[in-house]
Parts: structure tokens; sequence; C-alpha cells
């Protein structure tokens, strides 16, 4: 089986969530990567060099220079004709180009998978993670998006890929981009931080939120994320959110400030390997899942244990 993997990329480096992907279509069979974009020739190199990389299918075009998911899709279907999965992570930009994929190929799409238990059999999360439902498919052509978070990264290095050209159709003329605002931190991103701290709406506003969240971030090296009440009440930005509906991450630790432990936001960071509950309340959720919880006032716990630090 010939798998086609979307490669995330900032337009000079490959992003560590492609690796994740790259190990999963390895697990199905002979891996080629796409890499689409404008002067993506750095990005190509880099992952030519990827761990069990056969092949890398450059679409170098002004078109696919913001990853529009329009322009992107015909592309990848076209690929499709010699490649019997195609699979990206599940990012905002994977989510938003495989469904198109999977319409303009007439399949179902498989979404944000766990595990290949077989060529046509995987598992993926229900009901917000509280359940995992194995599914199998009798499509010919199959479209994967994958979580990063389940998915041990693959090398950086040791690959050989064959770099090669390939054209699509250019620009569809469907949609146009008209810019980007896009939020700078020296924190770690939060899908590749070892260290998160994340603050939730007991933190009453966005004052207490960097005063109290940032400094043990920074003590800590740590990336900082929210729940998505923080971010609805205006806290932090949306790309902060931590949850079903925001990003799902998997720390060696992650800490959680205030946060009541909703279902939505369990889904987000319950892969996590050690997490740390402070809350003033006994009986939040979040203690259900937490390794090491301490029930007090955040704004006296917090500022002393970052103090100790």
């Amino acid at each position: 089986m010939k798998t086609l993997v979307w490669v995330e990329h900032d337009g000079s480096a490959v992003k560590d969530a492609t690796l994740a992907v790259v190990t999963a279509a390895s697990q199905l069979g002979e891996v080629h990567l796409l890499v689409a974009g404008q002067g993506v020739g750095a990005v190509a190199a880099e992952a030519a060099k990827i761990a069990g990389v056969g092949k890398v299918h450059v679409a170098d075009d002004a078109a696919y220079a913001h990853a529009l998911a329009e322009n992107v899709a015909p592309l990848v279907a076209s690929l499709m004709e010699t490649h019997d999965a195609f699979l990206a992570p599940a990012t905002s930009n994977g989510k938003n180009i495989a469904p198109r994929v999977a319409a303009l190929l007439d399949v179902m799409q498989i979404s944000d998978i766990l595990s290949v238990e077989g060529a046509d059999t995987f598992t993926r999360p229900i009901y917000a993670g509280n359940a995992i439902a194995t599914v199998q498919t009798k499509d010919a052509k199959k479209v994967i998006t994958v979580r990063g978070t389940a998915f041990e990264k693959a090398a950086t290095s040791g690959g050989a890929g064959a770099i090669e050209a390939v054209a699509g159709k250019g620009d569809s003329g469907v949609s146009t981009y008209i810019g980007s605002e896009i939020a700078k931190s020296e924190r770690p991103e939060l899908t590749s931080a070892k260290i998160i701290v994340s603050g939730g709406r007991a933190l009453q506003n966005s004052e207490n939120f960097h005063a109290i969240i940032e400094p043990l971030a920074d003590k800590l090296g740590a990336g900082v994320g929210a729940s998505r009440a923080a971010v609805d009440a205006g806290y932090v930005p949306n790309d902060y959110q931590v949850g079903q509906t925001g990003k799902i991450v998997a720390p060696e630790v992650y800490i959680a400030v205030g946060i009541s432990g909703a279902i939505q936001h369990l889904a987000g960071m319950k892969d996590s390997k050690t997490i740390i509950a402070i809350n003033k309340d006994e009986d939040a959720p979040i203690f259900q899942v937490a390794d090491i919880g301490l029930v007090g006032d955040l704004f006296k716990v917090v500022p002393e244990l970052t103090q100790k630090l």
C-alpha cells in the first residue's frame, strides 16, 4: 500500500505534527510525502530526511502558498490516482483539507485515529474520548486524519527520500487569502511543549491570568494553555485553548490551575503523562484524572509555588 502524507509546515520547516503522521502511515505501507507551498525547497529537503520516507512530492506554486484547502484538495485528489491512502495531521489545516479530498474521491473520511489495527481497521475516540471505537472501511482509497499525540514522532534524520516535482491545477478561484493574525510567543508551542500550565475561568480576568499563570510557566519553561471558558471570557487568545474544540496535547507535565475539568477540556489533555490540578473545589472533576491534586486558593498557592521554584 502506498500512502500520501500531507506535510504541515510554516514555509521554512516541517512541523512536529507531520512526524506523528509519518509513523502512522508507515504502519500501512510505503510512505510518500506531499510538500505544497511557495519556495518550499528547504522544507522538501528537510522532509526527505525523515526516517522511513520513500518519496517527497513537491508542488511549488503561489496557489499553495497559504495552504488554501480549495486549492490543495484537488492536488491531493490527483495524486491519489497512484496512492491508496491519504493521511493528514488532525490540525486546523488537516481538518480543512482532508474532508474535501474525501468528497472529491467519494469516500468516507476516518477522523482522528489513535491506532492502526490493520490495512482497513483503525481506532478513534468518540463521546469526547470517553469511548474508543474500532472502525473498518471498505473504501479502496482511504482518507485519514491522525491525532498527533497518539503516535510516536518519526526521526527527523536517517531518511533519503527521492524528491519529485508535481503540478496541480493551481488556483481554483474559489477562495482568496486575505491575511492572518498569528500570535507570536517565545514560549514553547502547545502541541510540542513538554510542560504546559493552563488556566481556567477561576482566574476571573485577563490581568490575573497573566499575573498568576505566566510567571509559573516562565519558571518551568512551559507552554501556556487555557480552558474554553477562559478563552471565551477573553482572558487569552483562542490559540491558547486546550480541549475538544481546541488543541489536543500530551505533555510530560500538565498543570491545570483553576480548571474544573469539563469533559470537553479533559478530551484535550487527559493523555498527558503527569497531570497536576490546583483547585479550591475538592469535588472538581479534574481531580478524577489528576495524578497530583492540590486543594487550595490558586491566588495564594500558585504565587507561593512559583516563588519556591
